[in-house]
């Protein structure tokens, strides 16, 4: 398979397993990504995914420029829009999937192109040492276009963004982490454990809050800040008398550890 998809308590691990081909987006492994995602999503009892690459080289090259090739050069580019516009995006979250939980990227390597559109299509970056970071679309004559002109200036300074899709150049996991666009890095040995504690940190919380959060914040960004503020009370209010506010609440009095009513 080119996707490996393992559960560990409440955290889901995604893995693109195609190390010989850098991890490289082809359409098995993107329908593989879409089914993943999709279960992810629909089961109450998985609450964070890591999304990772096999092997020690990369997270994801991109996409498999043959493969995928293929059906640029077999459709009409007015019907690859329309289907662009409907179906899920190049490894699935990039566009048309929500899965309404958070996602972590574990970068193990090179994420280059699609690759770095599908770890900005996440919630949360973790670097190894010897990542790379870079979209080198415009050398091919095209732009990124699973969301990577509109995702990085969103997660670095504009002018940053437009230095690496522009140039093409890539970066180090060293300036990632400066211009924000990883959270942290860690040597190569320990990503997989570091990732693994984030999401259980995230995943021993309510289930209900953190989607409310994430809703809130990912909701807000595409808004004014006081239709932001609307929206955060929208999905603030109900939290306040909820059956999981009031167990925090008693597990707190009684030092005992809370029982969630989700997953």
């Amino acid at each position: 398979m080119p996707v490996r998809f393992k559960t560990d308590g409440h955290v889901a691990w995604i893995t693109l397993d195609r190390p010989e081909a850098l991890n490289a987006i082809d359409p098995e492994s993107h329908a593989a990504l879409v089914a993943a995602w999709k279960r992810f999503r629909d089961e109450d009892g998985l609450r964070v995914a890591v999304l990772t690459g096999a092997g020690t080289k990369a997270f994801c090259a991109g996409v498999d420029i043959k493969r995928i090739g293929d059906f640029y050069g077999n459709v009409p580019a007015g019907q690859r829009v329309e289907v662009w516009n409907r179906e899920p995006g190049i490894g699935g979250i990039t566009r048309n999937l929500e899965v309404g939980k958070p996602v972590i990227a574990a970068v193990n390597g090179l994420c280059l192109g699609g690759g770095l559109e599908l770890a900005l299509a996440c919630d949360i970056r973790l670097a190894s040492a010897n990542a790379s970071f870079g979209l080198p679309e415009v050398r091919w004559a095209i732009i990124p276009g699973q969301g990577g002109t509109q995702r990085l200036p969103r997660a670095v300074p504009p002018a940053v963004a437009l230095e690496m899709i522009l140039t093409a150049h890539p970066i180090d996991a060293a300036r990632a982490a400066a211009i924000g666009l990883v959270n942290q890095v860690y040597p190569l040995s320990r990503l997989r454990e570091e990732a693994q504690t984030m999401a259980e940190v995230i995943a021993a919380h309510p289930p209900r809050a953190v989607r409310a959060a994430l809703a809130a914040v990912r909701g807000g960004l595409a808004l004014p800040l006081s239709e932001g503020l609307r929206l955060e009370q929208e999905l603030a209010d109900p939290l306040r008398d909820s059956p999981d506010n009031r167990e925090a609440r008693e597990a707190f009095r009684e030092k005992r550890p809370p029982r969630w009513t989700v997953g």
